[in-house]
């Protein structure tokens, strides 16, 4: 029988579960996308109880399976989203959307007690994101509009740790999950926020991203990791394998750009553009940007399909162009351009015109460029003057998309450019962070299994 770890990979869209062995190959995968359901104001969000449902499943077919033998449990998740749990571990509360509307009161009264808005920002390295997408925010919101749910929470935790919780009954917290953009954090004396104690709400102390609990799962002992951020993990093979700095692209939902070399404290401008600090593994501040790279690019899509009546998986088999992408890099392509006048509130494009465009494929190339112009906009709010970085690599679902990994090597053409066919780097990440604990081994060699791009100038 081969020695694995499984980890729950949970996406906002997709919901997966690996089997890593000691080579740090994926030996099984599957995949679920689980329908939604709403909480008590009929606001759309991950129903989690077939979420804890599956994940039980899989545990217990797995430790009667006769091919592998399970050492340990680990949890990758999405974050901005906090659970609620009585004295006995139970849930009060469904687990909240992190685009559930959030009167702006809660937040504008964090800013007034705390310096204003820019200090406290800054101070928490969290921009002011609106709706549930700040998790402390949450708290403020729950002491006010839920207050018998307050009264009766004895645990607050973060999704990755409350996962953890269902198998280890072990309530703790750790830095990649407080750490990202939850108005939480001080980065300032490196400790929660005073705010917090103010407000009368305890939280645990941080564990370590390589904590394991003994925990029983059927008839086996195995250990459990305490979970970490999805970000986060996603960076670990990178600082792990790469000696040389670099920027990562990490794609999916949301495109997290993130320069662990970086260290220059947030300025008030790159937190008004959506700029923020995680914090790695390694407790260290790693400045960030985010774009809502692959919810835009769904959306939009979906416009497109029903326009031209293609299939909605047309664009998967879209064959690249690169003379049209060459004039719109040049800038001598006649087609009108998306998102003139900026992202709407709403993600969609409804004002272009998509009568302009002759057929789906084109349309396609012209939204790419567009989401990818705006996704280096994005990324150049994490470059530093000050440390020469020359690597950029992209992992996630648009690692895979052509057009986008081209124009990359376009819009920094002093940057190597590679993606990484490891696809599940959040899984990963939370593999090596428990790995070496669980099967006590000599960590063998990373394999990124790197593959540089050119740009579409270098075709030319």
């Amino acid at each position: 029988m081969e020695k694995v770890v499984a980890i729950f990979d949970i996406g906002k869209t997709n919901k997966k579960v690996l089997l890593i062995n000691k080579s740090l190959k994926v030996v099984y995968e599957t995949e679920e996308k689980f329908s939604t359901t709403v909480d008590e104001d009929g606001v759309e969000c991950d129903d989690i109880e077939r979420i804890e449902s599956w994940m039980f499943s899989f545990l217990e077919n797995l430790v009667c399976n006769k091919h592998y033998e399970l050492a340990g449990v680990n949890f990758s998740t999405y974050g901005a989203t906090l659970v609620w749990l009585d004295g006995e571990g139970k849930r009060l509360t469904p687990v909240y959307n992190y685009l559930k509307p959030i009167d702006a009161q809660f937040q504008q009264a964090l800013f007034d007690q705390n310096g204003g808005e820019v200090e406290f920002c800054r101070n928490t390295a969290s921009p002011a994101l609106g709706m549930m997408l700040n998790s402390g925010v949450q708290i403020s919101w729950m002491q006010s509009e839920r207050p018998d749910v307050f009264s009766k929470a004895r645990h607050i935790l973060h999704f990755p740790q409350y996962l953890s919780s269902l198998l280890t009954r072990k309530y703790v917290s750790e830095l990649t999950s407080i750490g990202c953009h939850t108005f939480m954090w001080d980065f300032d004396h490196q400790e929660y926020h005073p705010w917090l104690r103010e407000a009368g709400v305890s939280l645990p102390d941080p564990v370590k991203n390589n904590t394991l609990y003994k925990v029983t799962v059927g008839d086996s002992e195995v250990k459990c990791g305490v979970g970490i951020h999805d970000s986060s993990a996603s960076l670990v093979p990178y600082l792990m394998a790469e000696s040389e700095p670099f920027l990562l692209i990490s794609t999916g939902t949301w495109c997290i750009n993130m320069n662990p070399f970086n260290h220059e404290p947030l300025t008030a401008e790159e937190l008004k553009q959506d700029s923020l600090c995680y914090i790695s593994v390694n407790q260290n501040s790693v400045k960030s940007s985010r774009f809502f790279l692959g919810h835009i690019h769904d959306v939009n899509v979906e416009r497109l399909t029903k326009w031209f009546d293609v299939s909605p998986q047309a664009y998967k088999d879209i064959v690249v162009d690169r003379e049209l992408v060459g004039q719109m890099v040049d800038g001598t392509c006649p087609l009108p351009g998306f998102f003139a006048s900026g992202v709407p509130e709403a993600y969609v494009d409804e004002a272009i015109d998509l009568s302009a465009f002759a057929d789906f494929n084109t349309a396609y190339h012209q939204l790419m460029f567009d989401l990818s112009r705006l996704t280096a906009q994005s990324i150049r709010l994490v470059i530093s003057d000050q440390r020469q970085v020359h690597k950029m690599f992209v992992s996630g679902g648009f690692a895979r998309n052509e057009i986008f990994v081209r124009l990359m090597g376009d819009f920094f053409p002093s940057y190597e450019v590679l993606t990484s066919r490891v696809d599940n780097s959040s899984a990963l990440g939370a593999a090596l962070v428990i790995m070496n604990g669980v099967l006590k081994y000599a960590q063998p060699e990373i394999d990124l299994d790197l593959k540089r791009w050119k740009s579409f100038k270098e075709l030319v």
